[in-house]
């Protein structure tokens, strides 16, 4: 019989951040309401074809920054295979465990010591046990869970500079793009709104305009004239939870200059640009503008990576990207771009030449890139016998960005939908979570993650191939069902079968079948087996001639080895029929049957047999229905029309509508009752006159009400004769004391004396202080 063990983890997390997880297919009863429970449960090891079933996990969450005097509760380890009697210890593993979170090891329950930082590690990997303390044994497979840092908005965004630099053409039309600011939140921008940026500008209007989502600063005035202003200050604000009340902001200021528009290049060879261009993605900037100009790159660094085109409607110098920038290989480039006015007329000649150069330098700015595995694709291999939880390998990534900020692993739960594979989503090692067959499956092609930690948004997914390697796990068989005949009159080592084997496993050197009979028939067995050596076999005849009326089936076992380690055996029964055959030795006629029917009616022949049995059937059942129908005759012969009646009764009452059949009234006030109304749930033979029952007298004591009116019910002879329920319900008639409002003393002429107050008891001793007091007061 099965031994199914269970092991729970109980998880708590108080408000204001309640414990998020994903409902489970069953729920644990028997446990308080802020917790959840998560259920191992696994087969008998004797079983090989069923795998254990992991741990099913959500995602668990604990409050950052808790403030709180008491160590912050996580959850409870629990295991049934706990009586209570301090066998059992429990142990907790992995990130943190010991120092960062502690496990009481006799109840098991965990807490964290210290406070936690989102920002300094959003995610530890933790894995519990539980073990017998005699034996020092694992009573319940070891698991791993997670714990998530629950995010708060203790970070504010900061800005990629302190000081921003930009140009914009003068006379610019409104909207023209200018730069970009972008600022960044350590918050966690996958919770709330503690991570989300809003920009506005708090200087530079109205000449300047932020958008609020991209940070993009445009010029928001018409016809700005160089020779009037040529410098701006611009001060954008960059703030959280989305623009809202309390949420946390940062600044930064841009430097903006006008830049002259001139038809000469005089001025071209005086500028010395600075632009910046983010990797990984082409651009366009611009060098001047002129008219009828042509632009060419003449010098410095990184000639193929750049190009210099002109724009055929503002006559300004593009440069573009050739090549895909790479910030961590070169951040910076330095051009030598000149410019020319091939239309120029003769008579300016001598105040040439009509060109001039200016130097261009490009730097690269560094954005955030996903992680690089270290190979395109990944290939492993794993015995088919391997146990759970074996390490196959293991992938690594980094990222390329220079924060090198770290990266989790996880596997695409669509490439291996039956969980058979896992990773740790620390250091990518692949692991198996179920039992492998080879025969089932041999490539298995999953999916493996990376992530930043730090960035979720930022991704990259590689290829991993695992290939199952083959175990002799699996008996040869035959390849087909064999049953064949033997003659009568065959002689002696005579050929009259041969033999085939299949095996699902795949030695690396091929198969290698061996044939024999089985051990318990080898002696006295008719037939001999010739191993053929190729993976086949043929059965001979051992002595001359059969009859089929002595024996006429011969039960032949036939034992098939395989050549590999370890040797794997089955045994198959082969059929052989003694048959009379003719002299070319074609068979004829068997004992039991015949295997060919040479003669014999055809199918139609059959089929109109048949059909003429079914005929005679039916004809048959209908005679025999036409004359019982004839013998039959009615139970009651009337000239009446006899039909069954229901006849239906119905007493029952009103229900709480029916406030006719009893006044509650009545229980309220013992003292009322209804003169005029009888009883309507019987019909009493005679009709009595109600009585009115006399009130209860003052103090009466309640027993001896009861009691009076359990002996008037008795001897009411309106009473109905079954049994009935009668509820009496009595209240004082009041208090000893009179009222003690202070709205009676009003009516009264004088002074009033409270002092019988203070002989009820303590429980108007207050009252008494209150009234007794007044006419000291009065005195004073």
């Amino acid at each position: 019989m099965r031994t199914y063990r269970y092991f729970l983890l109980l998880f708590w997390v108080g408000q204001p951040y309640p414990t998020l997880s994903t409902p489970l297919s069953k729920r644990t009863s028997g446990f308080p309401a802020k917790k959840r429970a998560l259920e191992l449960s696994g087969n008998s090891k004797n079983e090989l074809n069923r795998s254990k079933r992991s741990w099913m996990w959500n995602q668990f969450f604990l409050l950052e920054e808790y403030t709180g005097s008491d160590y912050q509760y996580v959850g409870k380890l629990h295991s049934d295979q706990d009586r209570g009697d301090g066998s059992l210890k429990y142990i907790l593993s992995g990130d943190g465990a010991g120092d960062l979170f502690i496990i009481n090891e006799n109840t098991g329950d965990i807490q964290a010591t210290k406070r936690l930082d989102r920002e300094e590690k959003p995610v530890y990997i933790l894995r519990a046990q539980a073990i017998n303390r005699r034996t020092g044994r694992p009573v319940e497979p070891e698991s791993e869970f997670i714990i998530k840092i629950h995010d708060i908005n203790d970070n504010e965004p900061i800005f990629t500079k302190e000081v921003y630099t930009a140009t914009v053409p003068e006379m610019s039309d409104v909207g023209t793009f200018v730069v970009q600011v972008t600022a960044t939140d350590a918050d966690d921008p996958t919770y709330g709104n503690s991570a989300k940026v809003v920009y506005s500008i708090l200087q530079g209007q109205p000449y300047f305009s932020v958008e609020s989502e991209t940070g993009i600063i445009k010029t928001a005035l018409l016809n700005m004239d160089r020779e009037n202003r040529e410098q701006y200050q611009v001060v954008i604000q960059a703030k959280d939870m989305g623009g809202q009340m309390g949420g946390l902001s940062g600044t930064t200021t841009v430097n903006i200059t006008l830049t002259d528009v001139h038809t000469s290049l005089k001025l071209l060879n005086l500028l010395h640009r600075v632009h910046q261009l983010a990797e990984s993605k082409p651009a366009t900037l611009t060098v001047g503008e002129n008219a009828e100009i042509e632009y060419s790159i003449t010098d410095g660094e990184g000639l193929d990576m750049f190009d210099v085109i002109t724009d055929q409607e503002t006559q300004e110098g593009i440069i573009t990207v050739k090549k895909l920038l790479d910030f961590e290989k070169k951040k910076v480039y330095t051009l030598k771009v000149e410019a020319s006015n091939p239309h120029v007329e003769p008579r300016f000649l001598y105040l040439g030449p009509f060109k001039d150069s200016a130097t261009v330098r490009i730097v690269v700015e560094d954005v955030d890139e996903p992680p690089v595995f270290s190979k395109l694709a990944y290939i492993l291999q794993i015995r088919e016998d391997a146990q759970i939880n074996t390490t196959i390998g293991s992938v690594t990534a980094q990222d390329p960005d220079a924060a090198r900020n770290p990266v989790k692993y996880s596997v695409d739960r669509h490439t291996d939908m039956d969980r058979i594979f896992n990773i740790d989503s620390g250091n990518g090692s692949i692991f198996t979570s179920k039992l492998l067959d080879r025969e089932t499956l041999l490539w298995h092609n999953i999916t493996v993650i990376a992530t930043e930690i730090n960035n979720p948004k930022q991704s990259s997914r590689v290829p991993l191939y695992i290939k199952v390697l083959d175990v002799n796990d699996n008996a040869p068989e035959f390849a087909e069902f064999y049953e064949t005949f033997v003659c009568e009159k065959a002689k002696a080592d005579q050929l009259i079968q041969t033999l085939r084997a299949v095996d699902k496993d795949d030695p690396y050197s091929g198969h290698q079948f061996s044939f024999s009979l089985a051990p318990e028939a080898a002696s006295g067995s008719n037939f001999t087996i010739q191993d053929n050596k190729d993976n086949t076999a043929g059965i001979l005849t051992r002595k001359n001639g059969y009859n089929r009326h002595e024996m006429s089936t011969y039960l032949l076992p036939v034992v098939i080895s395989d050549n590999d380690y370890p040797v794997q055996s089955s045994t198959g029964t082969v059929t052989v029929r003694v048959c009379a055959c003719d002299h070319h030795g074609n068979m004829q006629s068997c004992h039991a049957e015949a295997l060919i029917h040479p003669t014999g009616l055809s199918t139609g022949a059959l089929v109109a047999i048949l059909l003429c049995i079914v005929i005679l059937l039916v004809t048959v059942v209908l005679f025999a229905a036409l004359r019982r129908q004839r013998k039959k005759e009615p139970l009651i012969i009337s000239k009446e029309d006899i039909r069954d009646n229901i006849v239906s009764y119905n007493d029952e009452g009103g229900g709480e509508e029916d406030t006719q059949a009893f006044d509650i009234g009545t229980l309220r006030n013992p003292e009322a009752i209804e003169d005029s109304k009888l009883r309507r749930d019987i019909v009493p033979e005679a009709l009595f006159l109600p009585r009115r029952t006399p009130t209860a007298r003052d103090n009466t004591d309640v027993r001896d009400f009861i009691n009076q009116r359990l002996k008037e019910n008795d001897t009411d002879p309106t009473a109905p004769p079954y049994d009935s329920l009668a509820t009496y319900a009595y209240e004082g008639t009041g208090s000893v004391a009179d009222s003690l409002s202070s709205l009676e003393s009003v009516t009264t002429d004088g002074d009033q004396d409270y002092d019988y107050l203070s002989d009820w008891g303590p429980r108007f001793k207050k009252l008494a202080d209150m009234y007794g007091g007044v006419d000291s007061d009065k005195d004073s």
